[in-house]
């Protein structure tokens, strides 16, 4: 069976597969985006559209309501959410769908970034332009620690931060989604959301580690800000005929050529290794 119904709402089967996340690339400018990391989903279930007006009013038993009923829920906040994801999960044990077997147990909630991004490579999700979805995980800094298995990424955050979430927010004009966060404590323009129902992963989960290699950093660092800064911020003055200037001035140079080289990790830097399940295992 390709589509589940509930609550009717038709969700699309997505099989279980694998996708790499984030950015290899070893500029600064990228370290948010970065590790790069292999991510494995198992088969589960997602709408190919954000949640409407209209589904919304029939997940929580409400009224059909009067103005454009297939225009999209925006603005959803945190007590919104809850009580949609309730709901839907109460009927989800109730409906008794023998499609998903017994060997897991099923939930209903948003979609992780791996489910999302897997979703759209299989089956093409629609989302409109200029618009903020929320996700399952919590948002964070880079994708240190990230879970592996697509399972939602736990909260680590204290104060205003535990209730942001992270999100997809689309391009207004191009075909792009980038990373992003929404506050959950309050309702704003924009922000709307999609179900998935998926298995709920008990196993011990392989996660990214949270600890870069930094003394193989440092060294790359050092390498590359001599190669690229301080040794041409020497040779130059040399080639140019003023040798003088390269011992008396040499403070100068060293100076230049530091930040030269500093200023060139911002946008480059040798790609960085990719993480995969398998070296984990």
């Amino acid at each position: 069976m390709t589509q589940i119904d509930l609550l009717g709402l038709e969700f699309e089967r997505v099989d279980s597969d694998k996708i790499f996340i984030g950015t290899d690339k070893g500029g600064w400018v990228y370290s948010g985006q970065r590790p790069r990391h292999e991510v494995e989903c198992p088969t589960f279930y997602i709408l190919k559209s954000p949640l409407t007006r209209s589904q919304v009013a029939t997940i929580l038993n409400g009224p059909e309501p009067d103005e454009d009923p297939d225009g999209l829920m925006i603005g959803i906040d945190g007590s919104a959410l809850r009580e949609i994801l309730s709901h839907a999960n109460n009927n989800l044990q109730k409906s008794g769908i023998e499609v998903l077997g017994a060997d897991f147990e099923w939930e209903v909630r948003c979609p992780s970034e791996g489910e999302w991004r897997i979703a759209h490579n299989k089956i093409s999700l629609s989302y409109p332009a200029k618009k903020v979805e929320i996700l399952a995980d919590s948002p964070a800094s880079n994708y240190r620690g990230a879970m592996m298995d697509g399972s939602p990424r736990k909260t680590t955050g204290i104060g205003p931060a535990a209730n942001h979430r992270a999100a997809l927010e689309s391009h207004p004009t191009k075909e792009l989604v980038a990373l992003s966060t929404v506050p959950m404590d309050r309702s704003l323009n924009d922000v709307i959301a999609r179900l998935v129902i998926t298995p709920i992963r008990k196993k011990p989960q392989l996660k990214v580690p949270d600890d870069a290699d930094f003394a193989s950093n440092v060294r790359s660092e050092l390498f590359w800000i001599t190669i690229l800064g301080i040794i041409p911020s020497f040779v130059i003055p040399i080639l140019r005929g003023m040798s003088d200037y390269a011992i008396n001035g040499w403070a100068n140079l060293l100076f230049g050529g530091l930040c030269i080289g500093f200023v060139s990790g911002a946008f480059w830097r040798p790609r960085r290794p990719s993480i995969t399940i398998q070296e984990l295992q």
